[in-house]
């Protein structure tokens, strides 16, 4: 199983993830056109796509949802919940395309298994993934306020994780933000600071090779070399060696990661 993270921001995110017999993405929050041009970075055509799986209704993660699924007939993946309460602007999505699964929900996509499980959000029913072919785990969990053991069990064992770490805490509070929204940020439906990251991901990885991209930063309250270096201070204070235990890698708003296989326990070059 491989993947790239084709952008992760508070902008627009979307992660493809490919087998030998499946191409799917997980969120569509950029533009078609856009998404159609990173895929094409990372030699996918875009015709090949077989579905796209949705974790909430929120802009930037369907922003290009209904132009794919009418130009290339995908079925979209998503709750009950988060299909009511769509946006307008992604337009209309032929029904028969429309698969309902639910939060907690399992489905074999060829060869591919997903499940689906609930995070605290402020959205309708937002949803994370964990994404299994052969003997390799992907967990993708963005869009989180906090963290809760329900979540740290379900997801250790990954061996490769797309987690979030969302801001700053002292650049969000300096930051030009109403207080309002940082007040949503902060709040237990908000996002995952840079410390929350760290100090979940401490209980959550083994030590034995896990590959760990940081997402959804924000580009107003936080800095790619902050989010790494504070999660980096915090698993190294906790015993994991960089290079060693796990590796830490970045993803961008506007560009896609390499295309990586999710390996079992193997430290990513």
């Amino acid at each position: 199983m491989k993947f790239s993270v084709l952008a992760s921001s508070s902008t627009g995110n979307s992660i493809y993830i490919e087998t030998d017999r499946a191409r799917f993405l997980i969120d569509a929050g950029l533009s078609a056109k856009q998404l159609e041009l990173r895929l094409k970075q990372i030699s996918v055509e875009p015709e090949t796509l077989s579905a796209i799986f949705v974790t909430h209704e929120h802009i930037d993660h369907v922003k290009g949802i209904g132009v794919l699924a009418r130009r290339y007939q995908l079925p979209i993946y998503l709750n009950e919940q988060t299909w009511k309460h769509l946006p307008k602007s992604v337009g209309e999505i032929p029904e028969e395309l429309i698969q309902l699964f639910p939060c907690y929900g399992e489905i074999d996509l060829s060869t591919v298994h997903i499940e689906s499980f609930a995070i605290s959000h402020d959205a309708a029913e937002p949803m994370a993934y964990l994404v299994q072919a052969d003997d390799s785990r992907l967990a993708i969990v963005t869009d989180l306020g906090y963290v809760s053991q329900k979540i740290i069990d379900r997801v250790q064992g990954a061996h490769t994780l797309i987690w979030e770490s969302n801001h700053d805490v002292e650049m969000l509070r300096m930051g030009r933000y109403p207080w309002n929204v940082k007040r949503r940020i902060l709040s237990d439906t908000g996002h995952l600071s840079n410390q929350d990251s760290g100090e979940a991901l401490a209980q959550i990885i083994s030590g034995q090779g896990e590959q760990i991209y940081l997402a959804h930063l924000s580009q107003e309250n936080n800095l790619i070399e902050l989010a790494q270096l504070t999660v980096k201070e915090i698993l190294e204070e906790t015993g994991y060696q960089m290079g060693r235990d796990l590796s830490l890698h970045p993803t961008f708003a506007d560009r896609p990661t390499p295309l990586k296989e999710v390996k079992r326990y193997a430290i990513a070059n």
